[in-house]
């Protein structure tokens, strides 16, 4: 089909571009284009001329339209340079706002592909360019997005700069980010100072300097941009205190563990008063699987006797051939042995290794002797009675919390299992139903009386360090209860609370005129780790105050860096750093 026009909306074509005519089919779309500029410049000289030497096509694609490929066949003029000193006598007619000279793609259909580049990956670029009609290779994509210029870094007042990974521990690089304009303007394959200050040299203009307290961009920085002021990152300040923190909190919940009063052993009841008898069915059924076990069992040892293979057995029974070579050794069927077989020979072996010791072998001998290992060996060297003897310590539980109120409940008359697990699992019970069961037998035979919860059952050490560490306005009505049982039972806890939020409010607001009289108050106090935080603040307290008192922090730098990490694993990890340093930095 052949269609006469001069211009269409749907194929917009620069000035001195006209559309001669268009033939279609189901796949393809073939526009003829010709340009009608009256002159054109000489690429060499840059002098008009209007003189046309000849005529040629190019054929050129362009950006699909209604699911059909376009294709261009551009009528391209060459003209004769009249300008007599030129070298370059005859020209052709650059169409350089459409097309490159020599490319097969327009200007537009190159663009949309370096963009959708950039969005995905290489094979992903090119699979959703199929979808859209592009038809286009992932290598294609690539190359195209390799083409893009790097973008110059320009002026850098206030620099943000951060480590990231490649391999998480084993290999990093750097990040540089324009603090002000929010953009990151270079990355570097590696985390040194030598790299760091390379860069800052070349830029005398930066005036600040954020950075983490690490030693590598500290001596960067130092030796880059001697004139800039340093940073030292408010997230990394408050992150350094909680994980100083966090060792004074453990030994403080140690102290009030051991002060806690132990938990009163439970009076079990009789087994035959409490557990429930099968009922009939259930019996039934598992006689009927002993019968069968004991069939399957004597038509093993009929076989065997007939001189089969333990294989051969194992295929015309339908069963495990390791099952066949245990039954093999066996006298009678497994399913009548002794219930306490495994305790038994348990003991046997300890009385064994005792007898053994006092003729003098080494525990290397015994233990190969015994086919044990060495550390059963010493374990049991320094004991009177067998292991199976030892009475079993009371553990504290997940149920522990929610005891005191399904004892409240069953006082009250409520009898339904099901009920009271299904009341404290809205209060936070993560537990089976059968540890309900557990505790409500002991309760049908006798009332029992437990403690009540303290706040260490409720919060962990974590929980806790979360606490602390949080700005109280922030905290919920149950979370304000929690720190202010935490805080009345430990004295230590309270004062590490009030020294955390002072902190954490000069961060915030940054008071930087504040450490002084708060590394003080961390000099009175009895934590060790909270001092050796202080003195490192003291070490850099230039760069802290810095912190605590400009604008400018690192937050925007981890926010780039997570959007490096998105990026990075678009490619499986496969791509190098020039493509992650160029999709970086033409990120959309």
């Amino acid at each position: 089909m052949v269609v006469m026009m001069e211009r269409t909306p749907f194929l917009p074509l620069p000035e001195g571009m006209f559309i001669e005519q268009i033939e279609t089919s189901k796949t393809d779309i073939v526009v003829s284009v010709i340009s009608t500029h009256p002159t054109s410049c000489c690429p060499l000289c840059t002098e008009p001329s209007s003189s046309v030497h000849s005529y040629y096509q190019r054929s050129v694609r362009d950006l699909p339209c209604g699911g059909r490929n376009i294709r261009l066949l551009l009528t391209v003029r060459k003209f004769f340079c009249r300008n007599p000193d030129c070298k370059r006598k005859i020209f052709t007619e650059r169409l350089s706002t459409f097309v490159e000279p020599w490319a097969k793609v327009t200007n537009r259909l190159c663009e949309a592909i370096q963009a959708i580049g950039l969005s995905t990956s290489g094979s992903l670029g090119a699979r959703l360019a199929a979808r859209l009609g592009i038809s286009s290779s992932w290598m294609t994509v690539l190359r195209r997005i390799m083409d893009l210029p790097t973008p110059a870094a320009g002026s850098v007042v206030a620099l943000g700069i951060d480590d990231f990974s490649f391999r998480r521990g084993r290999k990093f690089g750097t990040i540089l980010v324009n603090l002000d304009k929010h953009q990151v303007i270079d990355l570097l394959d590696e985390r040194s100072s030598k790299t760091a200050a390379d860069w800052m040299r070349g830029h005398p203009e930066i005036d600040y300097v954020s950075r983490d307290r690490g030693k590598d961009y500290t001596q960067g920085a130092t030796e880059g941009a001697p004139q800039a002021i340093q940073i030292s990152d408010r997230f990394h300040l408050m992150k350094n205190l909680v994980e100083a923190i966090e060792p004074e909190v453990s030994r403080c919940y140690k102290q009030l563990r051991q002060a806690q009063r132990p938990l009163p052993t439970p009076s079990l009841p009789k087994a035959d008063e409490w557990r429930q008898a099968l009922d009939a069915d259930a019996e039934r059924k598992r006689l009927a699987r002993l019968a069968d076990k004991q069939e399957r069992f004597e038509q093993v040892k009929g076989l065997l006797s007939s001189g089969l293979s333990p294989k051969e057995i194992a295929q015309r029974l339908a069963m495990p051939v390791r099952t066949v070579y245990r039954w093999q050794e066996r006298e009678g069927c497994p399913a009548y042995q002794p219930q306490h077989k495994a305790q038994t020979d348990k003991q046997e072996r300890f009385e064994q290794a005792k007898a053994l010791r006092l003729r003098g072998l080494s525990q290397k001998d015994i233990a190969g002797r015994l086919a044990i290992g060495v550390r059963t060996v010493q374990r049991w060297q320094g004991r009177e009675t067998g292991p199976a003897s030892q009475p079993r310590r009371k553990r504290r539980s997940i149920f522990d919390p929610y005891a005191p109120y399904v004892l409240s409940r069953w006082q009250q008359g409520c009898r339904d299992v099901s009920l009271l697990w299904q009341e404290i699992q809205e209060q936070g019970f993560a537990g089976s139903l059968q540890t309900v069961y557990r505790f409500v037998k002991v309760l049908r035979q006798e009332s029992a009386s437990l403690p009540v919860p303290s706040v260490l059952d409720r919060v962990a050490v974590q929980k806790a360090i979360w606490l602390l560490a949080r700005p109280s306005e922030k905290l919920k009505a149950q979370e304000r209860t929690d720190l202010q049982e935490l805080c009345q039972a430990s004295q230590e806890l309270a004062a590490l609370h009030t020294l955390v939020q002072s902190f954490g409010q000069m961060v915030r607001k940054r008071e930087g005129h504040r450490l002084q009289d708060w590394m003080r108050q961390v000099e009175t106090s009895s934590f060790r780790d909270v001092k050796r935080f202080a003195q490192g603040l003291e070490r850099d307290q230039e760069e802290v105050l810095a912190g605590l008192t400009l604008v400018y922090s690192n937050g925007q730098v981890e926010g780039q860096i997570n959007k490096l990490k998105l990026i990075k694993r678009q490619g499986y990890g496969r791509a190098g750093f020039p493509l992650l340093r160029q999709r970086m930095l033409h990120a959309l």
